[in-house]
């Protein structure tokens, strides 16, 4: 697989802003490479039972089954989300302790969840099969910072579907350290929904059954618009993540 050093460049980027259109860069699998050393991965096609579970989670997703979180936006276009597995606590809102996301108490999302969970197992063999050493650090990081029960899959703890959805610059600062997300791409009928990263100028292409593998905590980093062009367009990202929230309740 093609290697490709990450060079850092000077940006005007702050978090918050919002990520315009950008035409990507990171159009072919590559390995991203950092002074050196392997960082994450692009794979522009998954295939055989990764792209199968993922299929079946995407279709399940769109349906009225599987609950959801709406956004109202200006855009005039369906923007929802739905998290499974992990949530951290949040006493501000009374929940002194983490949960599991009430989507696993819906019998109708059983097969999403399903899907999902299986989705997750074939991403990290293919995680491990490209980047072992990273992998198995991960898979460290997680047994040392999150009990088993808050556990998805060996290298997470928290999975969202995010529909439609463009991010603001962001950094995932309650990620792991160390640790990278998995993002998969589902997109039809639309254009746009490409992540960016600036201290590189690197612009991932969020094509349809792409994969990426890349630490979130590192890099400022943002999503551009999503613009369907036709009545069914969507871009549908489906992100497994490791959140650094659970140490303490081993």
């Amino acid at each position: 697989m093609k290697k490709i050093e990450l060079v850092q460049v000077k940006h005007s980027v702050q978090v918050g802003d919002q990520c315009g259109d950008k035409e990507p860069n990171i159009t072919e699998d590559c390995v991203f490479m950092y002074e050196g050393q392997p960082v994450g991965f692009f794979i522009t096609q998954i295939e055989g039972k990764l792209k199968k579970f993922i299929e079946i989670a995407n279709n399940e997703f769109r349906t009225d089954r599987v609950p959801k979180s709406t956004m109202e936006r200006a855009s005039g276009v369906a923007q929802y989300s739905t998290i499974i597995g992990s949530v951290p606590p949040k006493p501000h809102l009374r929940r002194p302790y983490p949960s599991i996301s009430s989507v696993h108490n819906t019998k109708s999302a059983r097969t999403f969840i399903k899907a999902m969970l299986a989705a997750c197992r074939e991403a990290e063999a293919v995680y491990k099969d490209i980047l072992p050493e990273q992998y198995d650090n991960q898979v460290k990081l997680i047994e040392e910072n999150v009990p088993a029960k808050y556990r998805l899959g060996n290298c997470f703890t928290s999975s969202i579907n995010n529909y439609n959805i463009p991010a603001p610059f962001h950094r995932d600062t309650a990620n792991i350290k160390g640790c990278s997300n998995i993002i998969i791409t589902k997109k039809k009928n639309a254009t746009g929904g490409n992540l960016h990263v600036p201290d590189y100028n690197a612009t991932m292409d969020s094509s349809d059954n792409s994969m990426l593998v890349y630490p979130a905590w590192r890099n400022v980093h943002g999503v551009t618009p999503i613009v369907p062009n036709k009545p069914n367009g969507y871009r549908n990202s489906l992100v497994f993540y490791p959140l650094a929230s659970f140490k303490k309740f081993f």
